[in-house]
């Protein structure tokens, strides 16, 4: 198939992008609305995050595959504004439509969204509304942790960020700004409500152990195997042919021998705890009760790498007595209970291994991934700020203030590419018109306010939340500026790279033909 000109090429691709922005756009903001996604194997989906979104639905055009990248490389990058990346960019493409149907040419428009986008950066980067210069200041963090969490967790927005906080903090390096978010993770133990959810210092599973009723071991050495642990199990199996019962007895006796001489080794080099990513036999749990050894089995080969990681072990594919670099050490380990389900906790105080846990309640699973996925999102950018710490006005003020600087900017401008500077602005307006339609306000007779008064400075927003407008200080919402300029170049660059297409070439399926259907070839 073969397609060219303005209505078959330029027009198309824009429809198609249209129409999966169409589709997210009332995704944005505190008060936005949810989908409710069944994918292909019938997994329920209810969220307004739009990564998750964009990764269920099945995008075929492939102009609308671009705008699903951009937004992909936004969250990959920054873990936030992937709604905004999506948005601005349907936006540009909506604004290049009318400007392409009132009669000019995709070039003028381009170099406009291109003069446009570079006069943007520069506003936003002389308009900076915050700036975090000490990361352990909790009220600083705890404010951006909130503006992040707002769109997500509008109802849990205060209490979830505190705790984001605490975690964020209680891992940051103190003599180096040096930040794992891998430290931080998230655990869902079903019942209770989401206020319900606690930060526990240490690595988490959620499973107690095998074998003992120890609650709690200080300063111990670890042994992780990502084996079964049976010196008679393997990855093949193995046939024993015997004759008599004299070689019964002996085999019996081989196998207990085998075992107790492997756990025996544990037990001499000091192992106090064993970590199993496999079943355990009978036979070998019995000797590890009887050497006092604490014995965890964990069924996710991908949890049991974590583990190792935390305490600096290596997993090892067989059963023999790890080296003293093989060993994992921890501070303590403990078992408590959380609801009804049995947890595993462990420590460790040193630099640059702290290691915390959020345990995520709530009364379904899809309530607490949608939690966890608006955690994940806070702690990037937590992880932002260290790289930039400057912060500019959210709740619509900046878009405002863009819009009418670059309108003004525009009319300084003689060339045609002042129509397309002056789009690229008004395509900012709708982020302020989400805002207000999902609050239930009237855009059309509130943007007008919002415009006007951030016609110096970005310095009057949209209360959502209490349905009025206010002032950006008193809001105190933020949002990151090197994670806003990124998205504005992701979409505007996008939109530029689908306005140059002026031809679709669709080769033909790979394969030979179909084969014959032989329709009612059964019903004699």
């Amino acid at each position: 198939m073969h397609y060219a000109g303005l209505e078959e090429a330029i027009l198309r691709c824009i429809g198609a992008c249209r129409e999966i922005t169409q589709i997210t756009r009332t995704s944005y903001g505190p008060l936005a609305m949810k989908k409710l996604i069944v994918n292909h194997i019938d997994k329920m989906f209810i969220t307004n995050d739009v990564s998750t979104m964009l990764k269920e639905i099945d995008v075929n055009h492939p102009a609308a595959k671009l705008l699903v990248m951009a937004a992909k490389m936004q969250k990959d990058d920054f873990g936030d504004l992937t709604n905004y990346t999506l948005t601005l960019a349907g936006e540009l493409l909506g604004q290049a439509e009318t400007l392409i149907k009132g009669g000019l040419h995709p070039s003028a428009i381009i170099t406009g969204f291109e003069l446009g986008l570079e006069k943007a950066v520069e506003i936003l980067n002389n308009n900076v509304s915050l700036r975090i210069n000490n990361l352990s200041d909790k009220a600083s963090v705890a404010q951006i942790m909130r503006s992040a969490l707002g769109p997500k967790l509008p109802s849990y927005f205060e209490f979830f960020g505190d705790l984001v906080t605490d975690a964020c903090l209680s891992i940051l390096q103190e003599q180096t700004p040096r930040f794992n978010s891998d430290n931080i993770r998230c655990i869902r133990i079903l019942g209770g409500s989401l206020e319900m959810s606690t930060l526990v210092n240490g690595f988490v599973i959620a499973r107690g152990p095998e074998n003992s009723d120890l609650t709690t071991l200080k300063k111990v050495k670890v042994a992780a195997y990502s084996c079964p642990f049976d010196p008679q199990g393997g990855e093949t199996k193995g046939t024993v042919l015997i004759k008599t019962a004299d070689e019964l007895i002996k085999y019996s006796n081989t196998e207990e021998a085998l075992a107790e001489r492997i756990v025996k080794g544990l037990s001499e080099a000091d192992v106090k705890v064993v970590a199993v990513g496999g079943s355990i036999s009978e036979l070998c749990l019995h000797f590890l009760s009887k050497y006092g050894i604490f014995v965890l089995k964990i069924q996710s080969k991908f949890e049991l790498q974590r583990l190792c990681k935390a305490i600096n072990a290596i997993a090892l594919a067989d059963l023999n007595v790890p080296t003293a670099e093989e060993m994992g050490y921890s501070d303590s380990i403990s078992v408590k209970e959380i609801g009804s389900t049995r947890v595993t906790v462990f420590e460790k105080s040193d630099i640059g291994s702290k290691l915390c846990t959020i345990v995520l309640r709530g009364t379904s699973n899809s309530i607490m991934e949608d939690a966890e996925r608006a955690l994940e999102n806070a702690v990037s950018v937590f992880k932002q700020a260290i790289n930039d710490n400057r912060f500019v006005a959210g709740a619509g003020a900046s878009e405002c203030y863009l819009q009418n600087s670059l309108e003004l900017y525009s009319s300084t401008l003689t060339g045609l590419e002042q129509y397309s500077v002056a789009a690229y602005g008004q395509s900012f307006e709708n982020f302020v018109r989400i805002l207000l339609e999902n609050a239930g306000m009237n855009p059309n007779e509130l943007l007008p306010n919002v415009l006007s008064g951030n016609q110096h400075q970005p310095e009057f927003g949209v209360d959502v939340l209490n349905s009025k407008l206010s002032n950006s200080s008193e809001l105190g919402v933020y949002e990151n500026t090197a994670c806003k300029i990124n998205a504005l170049k992701l979409a505007t660059h996008a939109a530029v790279t689908i306005l140059r297409i002026d031809q679709i070439i669709v080769s033909k399926p790979a394969g030979g033909p179909k084969p014959k259907e032989n329709k009612g070839w059964d019903n004699d």
